[in-house]
């Protein structure tokens, strides 16, 4: 696992940490299963406070892209599911709001594809 860290840049050191273990497991390069180095060996080998990176641990545990198993340490958790069950948790939740503003199946529909071709840029 290779982390670089910029002071200068306008991210906090712990929002970099988080970004770049969420998009190295993402991509696949930590790999499901993977294990994180302990909070204060990452913030010594990056100079940071063990505070910093407890933060960003804690934030990428409540993504769901890492889990922490009780002292065996912290690992990558199989992100797709924890995607999965977020998508799955914003569409009900999407579902429930277009029913109760009146929009019938196809034009929440219709607002769902304006959205994802917006995020998507198709």
């Amino acid at each position: 696992m290779t982390l670089k860290i910029h002071i200068d840049e306008g991210a906090p050191p712990y929002e970099q940490v988080r970004a770049q273990i969420s998009e190295q497991a993402r991509s696949g390069v930590l790999p499901v299963g993977y294990r994180l180095p302990t909070v204060r060996g990452l913030a010594e080998s990056l100079g940071l406070a063990a505070n910093t990176v407890a933060k960003a641990y804690r934030a990428l545990e409540a993504d769901g892209v890492i889990e922490t198993r009780g002292r065996n340490g912290t690992f990558v958790a199989a992100a797709g599911s924890a995607a999965e069950r977020e998508a799955a948790s914003a569409a009900q939740a999407y579902a429930d709001r277009a029913r109760r503003l009146g929009l019938g199946e196809e034009e929440a529909l219709a607002a769902v594809r304006d959205a994802l071709r917006a995020a998507y840029g198709d």
